[in-house]
């Protein structure tokens, strides 16, 4: 069975959609930074930053960060939510132990794409830049925001055409705080034991 090329879909959903808005999740700076200058020339673009998963100190890292791309480049609005992060682990109770990029990140995802398309109402779009991370599935991805959203949903692979690679040359260029984990304190866990 092939998979649907979401890179392609979303190619052709942005030019015929040009001066759109779309409300972009973003999970911080260097994620974003490549998918802001992928979109910048087909969308009026606000990049949200809602992530009750990350752990405290290194959220507002991110925020901060995020915020400073942000007006440092004039790609996009800033559009902040409350950290909530009691939410996510209601969310996840019982999911402690999965692996990373099992049903825990499925429901994580899912919580930060429902909170974005509850924002979505007045866009004409909404996507995620989660894509563009190697270790997260573009396809769990973007079933899960085309349910949420349907015609509204922006499909996107963005580490396809080299994007995590650019994402790595901007966030150089830009001095950009690079994390090595998702921010979840089960990602750490994980990755600490690496």
């Amino acid at each position: 069975m092939n998979r649907p090329s979401y890179d392609k879909l979303m190619i052709s959903q942005a030019e015929s959609a040009k001066g759109k808005k779309l409300l972009l999740h973003c999970c911080c700076a260097p994620c974003s930074s490549a998918c802001l200058e992928r979109l910048k020339d087909y969308f009026q673009i606000t990049v949200l930053f809602y992530n009750p998963n990350i752990e405290d100190e290194e959220y507002e890292r991110r925020k901060a960060e995020l915020k400073r791309f942000v007006a440092e480049t004039g790609f996009a609005n800033f559009l902040d939510c409350d950290h909530d992060k009691e939410k996510y682990y209601s969310r996840v109770k019982g999911l402690e132990k999965e692996k990373e990029g099992g049903k825990r990140c499925e429901e994580c995802f899912t919580l930060r794409l429902e909170k974005t398309a509850e924002l979505a109402k007045d866009f004409d779009f909404f996507t995620t830049t989660l894509t563009i991370s190697p270790l997260k599935d573009a396809r769990m991805i973007n079933v899960i925001g085309e349910r949420l959203g349907g015609e509204k949903w922006l499909y996107s692979d963005f580490k396809k055409r080299n994007g995590y690679l650019r994402s790595i040359e901007l966030s150089s260029e830009h001095s950009l705080y690079r994390q090595n984990y998702c921010g979840c304190v089960y990602s750490r866990r994980d990755g600490d034991k690496d």
